[in-house]
């Protein structure tokens, strides 16, 4: 069974290739590449990507432009259907605007932008994205932000706690998020957002590998279904 997806691009994205390129190496076919103002995703999609990047220069709120774009309507509708949906760093903040993930993605506590290789800790470890970890695995992924801090209302995290919603922690301080979330399933659990770069960390030429992992659980969990 061939591995179909699709990485969305919008005007300011620039993890867009990176993002193509890592699902090209780990399953072995080349994703599509769908222009923000396209209605209509590809047939048959397995997956699809919201890569990183500063869609229409961060201007409004990030992500919050972006989220009103023609292409977003066919992602939602396809997150609904049960498609997976991987939204990294922009795209996670493209989701929780769009209301695919609760909370929003506020300027970060220190007021600056990240950008290094920071821990990570598994939380989850039995969804699809994440299958290929253990539980409590501590991984280093890049970060690359200047809104990463999540927030959420005390309830909403009680709930997404209880739920094992939560797939990624930062094992260190990075950027103020509420109970250090770096990476936010929906409920059904084909939705992932995450501030971390882990299509920068899929070979050793990267510095590591620890992302490779990521697109291995959902393409095996996906492929093997």
């Amino acid at each position: 069974m061939a591995f179909t997806s699709a990485v969305i691009t919008f005007p300011g994205s620039n993890c867009d290739r990176d993002m193509a390129v890592a699902l090209e190496k780990v399953s072995g076919t080349a994703p599509h590449r769908v222009w923000h103002g396209d209605s209509e995703l590809p047939d048959g999609l397995d997956f699809i990507a919201v890569p990183g990047g500063f869609s229409y220069g961060d201007y409004l709120r990030c992500g919050a432009i972006a989220s009103r774009s023609p292409i977003m309507k066919a992602v939602v509708a396809a997150a609904e259907r049960g498609v997976p949906v991987l939204g990294v760093c922009n795209g996670f903040q493209v989701l929780t605007e769009s209301g695919l993930l609760p909370g929003a993605l506020l300027r970060n506590a220190g007021l600056n932008f990240v950008c290094r290789e920071v821990a990570l800790e598994v939380a989850n470890a039995q969804s699809l994205f994440t299958s290929a970890y253990e539980a409590g695995q501590v991984i280093r992924i890049p970060v690359a932000h200047h809104d990463g801090n999540y927030f959420a209302d005390e309830a909403t995290l009680d709930r997404l706690e209880g739920e094992g919603r939560v797939a990624f922690r930062y094992a260190e301080e990075v950027n103020g998020s509420a109970r250090a979330i770096a990476g936010l399933l929906n409920d059904a659990g084909n939705v992932l957002g995450m501030m971390p770069h882990p299509e920068r960390a899929i070979e050793t030429t990267h510095g590591g590998t620890d992302g490779r992992g990521l697109f291995e659980s959902a393409i095996r969990g996906l492929v093997g279904a």
